[in-house]
């Protein structure tokens, strides 16, 4: 009895040892537990939304931007053009400031002063006495100080971009008035830059000279735009070499807003060598020109080509008789 009573106590001690150990191990687990247990399938649900919302985000401001830009373009090209606008009432006011001083200075000028500034009476050949009448005074307001005392008229046209998308209206007014100042002459050619001829059936040949012919030209003129390379001295060179006689006195008038060759020494002396001039010095190719202030709305880096232009113009004019007239706008009048 003693022996079996003594073996249940060592059990029942044994059991007590065990129960206040996992006691003490689920009291630990108690005390550390701070977290409940992830889920893994509902965290990879709840990513999944994250990322969906997330691109949507992304397309809506994609689509935006993308209004944005097209804004901004709007508003760029506003501005353009609002540019080139400012540049076109500068010139106007450039041109309004310029017509106010000249008044004002022909205001303080004395009768005597006046008088010298009056249109003289052109030496005229025999041939233009015939066509003009011995008394005909020539009425120029727009090319002042061009000698017409011309049987022949060449015009040297540029037809490059920029003349015709800007000065063209301007261009055909200034040769209407060019035209009219010479009634009638023997013969008329247009070419343009490059030397390409109007009319091709008259070429290296004139043009007579009738009121049909010149409203043929001026029509033609308006939608004439052959290639061009923004440069007039083929054109002046290929004229002058298909045209030029000793028997004729010719007017070529050169028509353009930039010359874009290298070498403006090289010109002058080019054209010096077949322009010939006749025993009292004279060249028998009578060189005019008319420029365009086309190049000047650019930016100031920009208008090299149309001060080249100007440069040339104004020398190759001054060594072959004729004048250089230089507009102070391109719009029509």
């Amino acid at each position: 009895m003693r022996r079996r009573r003594s073996q249940e106590e060592s059990s029942i001690a044994f059991l007590d040892v065990i129960c206040c150990g996992f006691g003490a191990i689920i009291l630990l687990l108690l005390i550390t537990k701070t977290n409940a247990p992830i889920v893994l399938e509902e965290s990879e649900v709840s990513l999944d939304g994250q990322v969906q919302k997330l691109q949507e985000q992304l397309f809506t401001i994609r689509g935006e931007t993308k209004i944005f830009n097209r804004h901004l373009n709007a508003k760029q090209e506003q501005l353009d053009i609002n540019k080139d606008r400012i540049a076109i009432l500068k010139t106007r006011l450039a041109t309004i400031e310029a017509e106010h001083a000249q008044m004002a200075r022909a205001a303080s000028f004395s009768e005597q002063e006046k008088g010298k500034l009056a249109l003289a009476l052109q030496e005229l050949t025999k041939e233009m006495e015939s066509l003009l009448g011995r008394n005909y005074l020539s009425q120029n307001d727009l090319i002042g100080g061009i000698p017409v005392d011309s049987e022949y008229l060449i015009f040297i046209i540029d037809t490059s971009g920029s003349m015709y998308n800007y000065a063209w209206q301007r261009l055909i007014d200034e040769i209407i008035a060019t035209l009219n100042i010479y009634p009638k002459v023997k013969g008329i050619q247009i070419m343009n830059d490059m030397g390409q001829y109007m009319f091709s059936n008259y070429q290296r040949k004139w043009i007579p000279d009738s009121e049909a012919r010149r409203r043929a030209i001026i029509k033609r003129l308006r939608s004439w735009n052959p290639f061009s390379n923004s440069s007039p001295v083929e054109g002046i060179q290929k004229a002058i070499r298909t045209f030029f006689r000793q028997d004729k006195k010719i007017s070529l008038y050169v028509m353009g807003d930039e010359f874009s060759g290298k070498s403006i020494a090289k010109v002058l002396k080019t054209i010096e060598a077949i322009n010939k001039g006749n025993n009292r010095g004279e060249r028998l190719v009578r060189i005019n020109a008319v420029g365009f202030p086309v190049q000047f709305m650019r930016p100031e880096h920009q208008q090299q080509t149309g001060i080249r232009f100007a440069t040339l113009m104004r020398e190759l004019t001054y060594r072959n008789g004729g004048t250089f007239v230089g507009l102070n706008h391109f719009e029509p009048q």
